[in-house]
């Protein structure tokens, strides 16, 4: 850590902009990229340097994290014409988007033949979390990676979770822990319209879902914002629906039979066809209440 004089920070969204904020103020200098004048403003009040591209980033910092919305953002920055392959300083990419097992391997080879390693790195808890840095810091590579990565990581994130030796073993374990939410806010929301519907006070359901047995985070943590009338989590309902996609193919691929996820999968999928992909994800509540004819809110709300 004493030897790294600069880092980058690639993609300054909902995630990555307060993970690259709790950056600011050590003893190495953060370079961060992002296409929005917006979301570099708080980075610059807080003494980050602004480059024009991420190929402009490798070119100064030798560790530098990303944190992007889709696979083909992903192959981009890392591989493209101003992608960090190209950079003459980066020694280490830290890849913290949830791009599959394929994708991180893809962009791991191409930067190896430019003697660059990688650490697939997804990170799970959401906005709040990240904005509190308590988010869980998955991570996994070369053993000598993951060492030199993880004390940043632990300035992001509450605790690192080392799950294996090979890039795109974190890939999975976020991906599974993300079907399982996102299952998890399907099958609560499906549950809360029914109570609805029959009359059940929304408040007293919440209250009896965190006391009983139905208890979960998506339910207790997540959907009771939207029961309460908040939709502000901080994720678009695209990106649930492009990780479950990506959990349906590597499901697969593994030879994994799981109809309820495919089943959850088709939920959001035809939320997302019904225009809610800009909506925050904790509209589905409101999505699945709409297609049973009822409406989940508190008395409150």
């Amino acid at each position: 850590m004493e030897t790294v004089k600069h880092i980058g920070f690639l993609g300054l969204g909902q995630m990555g902009g307060p993970m690259a904020e709790r950056l600011l103020g050590q003893a190495f200098r953060v370079h961060v990229y992002d296409p929005s004048a917006a979301a570099l403003q708080p980075l610059v009040e807080g003494g980050a340097v602004v480059h024009e591209s991420p190929r402009a980033v490798a070119d100064v910092a030798s560790i530098v994290f990303a944190c992007l919305p889709n696979r083909e953002v992903s192959l981009a920055v890392g591989l493209g014409p101003d992608g960090v392959v190209h950079g003459s300083a980066i020694r280490v990419y830290v890849e913290m988007s949830t791009i599959g097992q394929d994708m991180i391997a893809r962009i791991g080879d191409g930067l190896a033949a430019k003697g660059i390693g990688i650490v697939d790195a997804p990170i799970s808890g959401g906005a709040p979390a990240a904005r509190a840095g308590t988010l869980a810091m998955l991570a996994a590579g070369e053993p000598a990676l993951v060492d030199q990565v993880a004390p940043l990581l632990s300035l992001i994130g509450k605790e690192v979770f080392v799950m294996g030796e090979r890039a795109g073993m974190a890939q999975i374990m976020k991906i599974v822990n993300n079907i399982i939410m996102a299952t998890n806010l399907v099958v609560c929301s499906e549950g809360l319209a029914m109570g609805a519907k029959a009359g059940l006070d929304p408040d007293m359901m919440m209250r009896l879902l965190d006391a009983g047995t139905g208890q979960s985070f998506a339910c207790s943590k997540i959907l009771s914002r939207a029961v309460a009338g908040r939709f502000d989590y901080g994720a678009a309902l695209a990106i649930i629906d492009k990780d479950m996609a990506l959990g349906f193919d590597e499901a697969r691929l593994l030879d994994v039979a799981a109809p309820t996820i495919q089943r959850a999968r088709d939920v959001w999928h035809a939320a997302y066809e019904a225009g809610r992909g800009r909506d925050d994800f904790t509209s589905i509540l409101t999505f699945i209440a709409e297609q049973n004819g009822t409406r989940v809110r508190s008395g409150t709300a």
